[in-house]
């Protein structure tokens, strides 16, 4: 009996010992717990701190990707604006260049018509002249052969009156030579004018009156050759 109760103690001591062992064991697998848990808290905050930074990053990226469109709106707005600002200003310097050129056309217009009148005026003028110049050669004419017989009858005079007449006869046709030169000149002349005032009836009549009575004095004066 006593021996089982000195027994006894050992093996209570042993139990007490292995569950001293087992709670030593156990507390610092609870220690290790537990200073696993703090490290992975701290994990976990530290991963919810980069969370945050990768979130509040991502709203940064957001709101700057969305700033950038807003203002890639705003510049092909403004680049339209522009465009369309610049082909009206092109557009209006166009028109005025036009404006511009037919009023210069017209400017050079009326002074081609302008010059034109003066040389139709000059050419009018001229040819007055020629016919008071003709119509005296023809009464010159006339009147030399008006007095031919007379002189037939007078040998002295009539020899002098001959080579008279002759002389003048000479220098009538070399001045009616360069007359119908002249006209020949004016008929060419009034020929382009006639055809670049063609559309204005009263000028283009003007000039085709004027073309025939020329072609009419050609042809008289050809006829004394």
């Amino acid at each position: 009996m006593e021996e089982q109760l000195q027994v006894a103690p050992s093996e209570l001591e042993i139990i007490r010992q292995d569950f001293e062992k087992k709670s030593s064991e156990l507390g610092k697998r609870i220690e290790q717990l537990e200073e696993g848990k703090m490290h992975l808290k701290l994990d976990m905050e530290v991963q919810k701190s980069e969370a945050e930074k990768l979130r509040k990053r991502k709203n940064k990226v957001e709101e700057d990707l969305e700033s950038l469109k807003t203002n890639y709106k705003k510049l092909r707005l403004s680049m339209r604006t522009e465009s369309k600002n610049e082909q009206d200003e092109l557009r209006a310097r166009v028109a005025e260049l036009e404006r511009s050129l037919c009023l210069y056309r017209n400017h050079n217009s009326v002074m081609e018509l302008r010059a034109s009148l003066r040389k139709i005026k000059e050419m009018k003028e001229k040819i007055e002249e020629l016919e008071t110049t003709l119509q005296s050669f023809e009464m010159r004419i006339e009147f030399l052969e008006a007095n031919e017989e007379q002189w037939k009858g007078q040998l002295h005079y009539s020899q002098d009156q001959v080579r008279s007449r002759d002389y003048i006869m000479g220098e009538a046709v070399t001045q009616i030579r360069e007359v119908v030169d002249y006209l020949q000149t004016l008929v060419v002349q009034a020929d382009i004018l006639s055809v670049k005032y063609e559309l204005e009836l009263d000028k283009g009549q003007e000039l085709a009156s004027l073309v025939r009575k020329i072609k009419a004095l050609s042809i008289m004066a050809k006829s004394y050759l």
